[in-house]
């Protein structure tokens, strides 16, 4: 999917980072060329092994995936006033040079609810840590006929369990 996106087809360019303005127009084009819209979430604040592994198997559900990264401002309340260790830029050009992402848009909210709403994916993704039930968004998903569902972690990587490493060295 990214190949298709990502370079030049009738004078446009898409980028792999889109901003809100952006994201209408591309979700009509992906839904109009009945392209299977994957929609995954999450800080990403330092990417590992288990984010790609976790995005790769994600992809492999459609066409294309689209991952919404939390602000810096969203990642404090959630994680605290020490995180996010990584910017919100960074954050999300690292995850637009993973292959399996072919979109990334940030979010300033608690929640992408906003963004799920606006993009109704096919298929709703998150970790194997969430129930469907709690999963932000679901009950859009699923009142659209699409999927909620959740991928297995890598065992052994987690972002807190990394930076605790660094600072235990």
């Amino acid at each position: 999917m990214a190949k298709l996106y990502n370079k030049k087809r009738q004078g446009i360019i898409l980028k792999k980072i889109i901003s809100k303005e952006e994201l209408s127009g591309l979700v009509e084009l992906l839904k109009f060329n009945k392209q299977k819209i994957i929609f995954s979430n999450g800080c990403f604040d330092i990417l590992h092994p288990g984010h790609v592994d976790y995005l790769s198997k994600a992809k492999k559900l459609g066409d294309c995936l689209i991952v919404a990264v939390n602000s810096d401002e969203s990642v404090r309340k959630l994680k605290g006033e020490s995180r996010p260790i990584n910017n919100l830029g960074y954050r999300m050009n690292m995850l637009a040079g993973l292959e399996s992402v072919d979109f990334v848009i940030m979010f300033e909210e608690e929640t992408p609810y906003n963004i799920i709403n606006a993009i109704v994916p096919d298929v709703l993704v998150k970790g194997s840590d969430y129930k469907v039930s709690d999963i932000v968004g679901s009950d859009i998903v699923l009142e659209h006929g699409g999927e909620v569902k959740t991928i297995d972690f890598l065992d052994g990587y987690s972002t807190s369990a990394i930076i605790d490493k660094i600072k235990n060295s």
